[in-house]
């Protein structure tokens, strides 16, 4: 079994799309960074994420607990077959990393993983907002990724350095076994009545902030 790696690296910077005076939804004007373009070789990353790379929206995007987006390689075949796109990249998601041989019942929060020269640490799942619909014009395409838990995963930068497609992901550290990705996004989008697992995915090591406070706010 190959260990999990890098299948590609994408990077891109805020732009303008959309037809000025369109009445399509999907063609109105709006800004995004969503569009990545994959990278070929080292890429620098910073505790702000990967070099050439930014958010349009950084109340929402961004930050150090939200440097780095990683999206399992594994699920893009399905997704091709489900949308009946034979374009469908990686990057598709708006990812920085495409990792093959790992989806989110795999990779747990608090998770240190060292790729090239940088190491890692998972904060939370990633939550697919309009931005997803937009790009690919499938109006439901957020709700099937909150309802199939296909949803990728938010890293923050803990050592600085280089990394570029082809790197190992190795994971160094696993303090929250019980935590994978998969756990994390069940509790976060259907137990929200569940006072005590909400209660103890807060307590996480590693959670990020956000979720933290929103966690905590339903009790």
């Amino acid at each position: 079994m190959t260990p999990p790696f890098v299948t590609s690296v994408q990077v891109g910077l805020p732009r303008f799309h959309g037809v000025p005076g369109s009445a399509d939804p999907f063609d109105k004007p709006w800004a995004t960074a969503f569009f990545k373009e994959p990278v070929a070789g080292p890429v620098e990353v910073t505790p702000a994420g990967l070099a050439g790379d930014g958010q349009s929206d950084l109340v929402n995007h961004g930050g150090v607990d939200k440097a780095v987006l990683a999206y399992s390689a594994d699920h893009y075949d399905g997704w091709r077959d489900e949308l009946g796109l034979a374009e469908f990249p990686g990057g598709a998601f708006g990812e920085n990393l495409t990792v093959a041989g790992l989806s989110e019942g795999d990779v747990c929060v608090g998770d240190v993983y060292r790729c090239g020269g940088v190491t890692l640490e998972v904060t939370q799942p990633r939550q697919p907002c309009w931005k997803l619909a937009r790009r690919w014009r499938i109006k439901d395409l957020p709700a099937r990724v909150v309802k199939n838990g296909r949803c990728g995963w938010y890293l923050r930068v803990t050592q600085v350095g280089t990394l570029a497609a082809g790197d190992a992901f190795e994971l160094v550290t696993r303090p929250n076994p019980a935590w994978t990705i998969g756990r994390a996004h069940r509790v976060m989008h259907f137990a929200k009545a569940d006072a005590a697992e909400s209660s103890a995915l807060a307590a996480v090591p590693g959670l990020s902030l956000d979720w933290r406070e929103t966690l905590r706010s339903r009790s």
